[in-house]
């Protein structure tokens, strides 16, 4: 097992499983976090031992998003959080390298995903949920709009009808939902679900792994050709919206756990 602050890395046979390990805070992501996360990613996607990836949460959830009470480590001249180099410099290059990675790569939500944790788990090719958990396009309800690729791979999965439901109501879509919906592949009962995630990934690790990745760069080449480009439109878009006065808003109501009181500016 390698261990980060943040991220553990276990590895049997040809399976890699990276573990969100900031239990307490529901694997949310601070500066440490997302470097640890950038690094395991370039560590089991180098390691030629590694035939097959999992990434999956610690505790009771998979993600619940970026840690609001930990936003302030990269800051413009205005004092405000700088998420456009927060974004470019750090979580796109998670985003991209799992995407792009020549491995197949399963998220098990085993918990919320929430935010740029739901964005996580749909960069996998595979994503199986357990059945209590639930997806969350949170940004909204904090003045943001979507980012780590989410406005690229939700309406990719699930269309651009319930992509915009998720994106604007911000409401929780429950795993047995997605699955109908087609934004993740399969939900397994609760006490099922560890035993389910471990055969699927060592199905993939003892599998055709030169197919996979032809068949990644097949999908990718189709589907997310644009990839890059709609990241930097993200980063873009979210560092205006950070400079609102609704985003303030926002994050004051979440951290004093009242509604926000949003005025369009």
């Amino acid at each position: 097992m390698t261990q980060l602050d943040t991220i553990k890395i276990h590895r049997r046979g040809g399976a890699a499983t990276i573990e969100l390990a900031r239990p307490e805070t529901m694997n949310a992501w601070n500066k440490q976090f997302g470097l640890d996360l950038l690094a395991a990613v370039e560590e089991v996607r180098d390691d030629e031992t590694v035939r097959a990836v999992c990434i999956t949460g610690a505790g009771r959830g998979f993600s619940s998003g970026a840690d609001l009470r930990d936003i302030s480590d990269e800051q413009t001249p205005q004092g405000r959080p700088d998420v456009y180099k927060v974004l470019t410099e750090r979580y796109h290059p998670i985003i991209t390298g799992l995407r792009t990675m020549p491995k197949p790569v399963v998220a098990a939500v085993n918990g919320p995903a929430v935010g740029i944790g739901l964005s996580l788990a749909l960069t996998a090719d595979l994503v199986v949920a357990k059945e209590s958990a639930y997806f969350l396009l949170a940004f909204v309800n904090i003045g943001l709009a979507p980012d780590g690729g989410s406005s690229l791979f939700v309406p990719e999965r699930i269309g651009f009808t319930r992509a915009i439901e998720m994106a604007m109501l911000g409401e929780r879509v429950p795993a047995r939902q997605a699955a109908e919906w087609g934004l993740i592949n399969k939900v397994f009962a609760d006490a099922e679900f560890d035993a389910e995630v471990a055969a699927l990934v060592d199905r993939l690790a003892a599998g055709p792994t030169a197919a996979y990745a032809g068949i990644k760069r097949q999908a990718n080449a189709w589907l997310y050709a644009r990839m890059d480009g709609q990241l930097e439109l993200e980063a873009q878009v979210q560092r205006e919206m950070a400079h609102s006065d609704d985003f303030v808003e926002g994050v004051s109501a979440f951290l004093q756990k009242r509604p926000p009181v949003f005025n369009g500016r």
